[in-house]
């Protein structure tokens, strides 16, 4: 982002401090049930007040953040900036990978396909992944190399083309697999995999992505709740992760 931009949005911020404070509760209370009232479907998960002053920050159900004034009458969407003495921070990046880390831990990894650290393990990292997805599939390539370096990797599943298609049934097909890691090798591979059919947490897996921001695939997302969009090769995430 460039510096005008940084203006811009330091004074769109600047520009909705709101009234004075209300009793602890009401000012929430109200947002939420302005919003709700405004944006049919909308299901606001959380509101509190922003480190921003007069701004209170709005969590919405399909992982989108918004600001508001304590009215609620004035919105602003996109992402909150900070000026530090190490430059530019991202409040609300911080804040939504605070809200990821508690969504998957809520979740509790249950149905992920694991591909386990080799010795001990350094790291864990959650990849929401498609099948079919080309740079999923280069990423998988590369498993084997997380796990020498330490990282577990734990496949969610988040097939782009949504319910009832054939990639989210390929999905459920590898899941109910007798061997799930023999089974995903091959459908990464592109090899044909048993049509299977049971109970299975992919279209759980698939929402959970929605609610934490998972808008393209791989979205890694690591331990402490950011997410990294996109392949990255196994030697770039392992340097981030501090293991090399």
């Amino acid at each position: 982002m460039n510096i005008k931009s940084v203006a811009v949005s330091v004074g769109l911020a600047l520009t909705l401090v709101g009234a004075p404070a209300s009793q602890a509760g009401e000012a929430e209370d109200r947002i939420a049930q302005r919003l709700t009232d405004a944006v049919p479907g909308l299901k606001v998960n959380s509101v509190r007040e922003s480190e921003a002053k007069g701004l209170y920050e709005v969590q919405s159900n399909n992982g989108d953040t918004i600001y508001t004034t304590e009215d609620g009458t004035y919105l602003l969407t996109g992402d909150l900036l900070k000026i530090t003495e190490n430059g530019i921070a991202n409040v609300t990046e911080e804040s939504r990978a605070g809200s990821r880390k508690d969504l998957m831990a809520d979740y509790g990894g249950k149905g992920v396909i694991s591909y386990p650290a080799k010795g001990k393990e350094k790291a864990v990292v959650n990849v929401f992944t498609d099948i079919d997805c080309p740079y999923c599939r280069k990423l998988h390539d590369e498993v084997p190399q997380l796990n020498e370096y330490g990282i577990t990797v734990n496949y969610y599943a988040f097939p782009r083309s949504g319910p009832g298609t054939a990639s989210f049934n390929k999905y459920i097909s590898v899941w109910c697999a007798d061997d799930q890691q023999a089974a995903m090798d091959a459908a990464k591979a592109g090899r044909s995999v048993e049509q299977k059919s049971c109970e299975n947490p992919v279209a759980e897996q698939y929402r959970l992505g929605g609610q934490v921001g998972v808008t393209g695939t791989p979205a890694i997302l690591l331990e402490d709740g950011n997410m990294v969009r996109g392949y990255v090769p196994a030697r770039n995430l392992a340097e981030g992760l501090n293991i090399l």
